[in-house]
């Protein structure tokens, strides 16, 4: 419809006494409309020689609008729209310029030069108005991950304080039933007593390593209770890169054979680290780096200084934090801080033989 629309305006132009190769030109300039989202800045050029030679007005502002929709340089955008107002003000052919229209070639290029802003502004408008929606999406997304987190943690709480009154009452009540099980073996006479006390025993000892098993679930964080979905490992990883809407470079990779805790807690880390990324270094890119050596193993997320405008976003620090719980529980360590040059730095390390 646009490329109709200017076809119209330049059809008008040709009952003016336009030239043939002047014709041509705007015509070409009219047609190039169709690439003008993949090739702003050619087809702007290409509109220059239609603003000189003739009268068009819909080829330079539309051409000027998807420049400025397109592209972030304001500085490139001051020139066009100045060039584009120096072309649509000068006379055509140049001949006919006389020194007597100078002060009124001047006011049509103030006049012009006003139009052409229009264009300029409204595209840098949109653009904003993009980047500001991607961004609240970000920001939306970083917030619902930062609400699981914290229903998260406060599970893990109450596990932790379940796991202590299991370990500190009902562990020591079997403790107890164990021990004078164990006395009355040795100090019954009777062969069905002492068989009955050994049995007891058994049991006792038997209920005591179920119990030490279900504080170590209860105290492990980071599993939400009932969920049915398979929880992720090392092979989600690339998925979980291709999706984060960064430019990540994931370098090196960890030996085979490692306890799903450990894969579940590298997965979550790189989760973490790209979300924060996403949410505080906008534009910015980012390295994972899987790394083992030695009697250690894990992985760290670089990221560099961010390349557009950062906002203020509120964070509660919750997924740090639960990503500090979680190496701890699996006996590491995890650091995270700027670095020099103006990028974060998040490193995981876990002991090998981790499970």
């Amino acid at each position: 419809m646009l490329v109709a629309f200017a076809s119209v305006d330049v059809w008008l132009q040709l009952h003016h006494g336009q030239g043939t190769v002047e014709a041509a030109l705007s015509a070409a300039a009219c047609a190039a409309l169709a690439v003008r989202r993949r090739l702003p800045l050619p087809v702007f050029l290409l509109s220059l020689p239609a603003a000189l030679f003739s009268s068009v007005v819909v080829v330079p502002l539309a051409a000027l609008y998807t420049l400025a929709e397109r592209s972030r340089d304001r500085r490139l955008l001051t020139v066009c729209a100045t060039a584009s107002a120096v072309a649509s003000a000068l006379p055509w052919p140049l001949s006919d310029y006389a020194t007597d229209d100078r002060f009124w070639t001047f006011v049509d290029f103030v006049y012009l030069l006003a139009t052409a802003a229009a264009p300029v502004f409204l595209g840098q408008l949109v653009q904003v108005r993009r980047d500001v929606a991607a961004r609240l999406a970000e920001v939306e997304e970083a917030r619902e991950h930062e609400r699981r987190l914290h229903a998260q943690s406060v599970l893990a709480r109450e596990r932790a304080q379940l796991a202590r009154e299991m370990h500190d009452v009902v562990s020591h009540q079997v403790s107890l039933i164990a021990v004078r099980a164990g006395a009355l073996q040795v100090g019954a006479r009777d062969a069905g007593t002492r068989e009955a006390a050994r049995t007891i025993r058994r049991l006792s000892v038997t209920t005591l390593d179920e119990l030490r098993h279900m504080v170590t679930l209860l105290r492990a964080s980071g599993v939400r209770t009932g969920e049915l979905t398979p929880q992720p490992t090392l092979a989600d990883l690339r998925q979980l890169i291709d999706t984060s809407g960064i430019e990540v470079t994931l370098e090196g990779e960890l030996p085979p054979g490692i306890g799903a805790p450990v894969q579940r807690a590298v997965y979550r880390t790189v989760q973490e680290a790209l979300t924060n990324v996403r949410k505080h270094a906008p534009g910015a890119t980012a390295t994972v780096r899987l790394w083992h050596g030695g009697d250690g193993l894990g992985v760290t997320v670089t990221n560099t200084a961010p390349t557009r405008a950062v906002l203020e976003l509120p964070g509660s620090r919750l997924g740090l934090i639960g990503l500090g719980e979680r190496a701890e529980n699996l006996a590491g360590s995890f650091e995270a801080g700027p670095t020099p040059d103006g990028g974060y730095r998040a490193h995981l390390r876990l002991p090998a033989t981790a499970d």
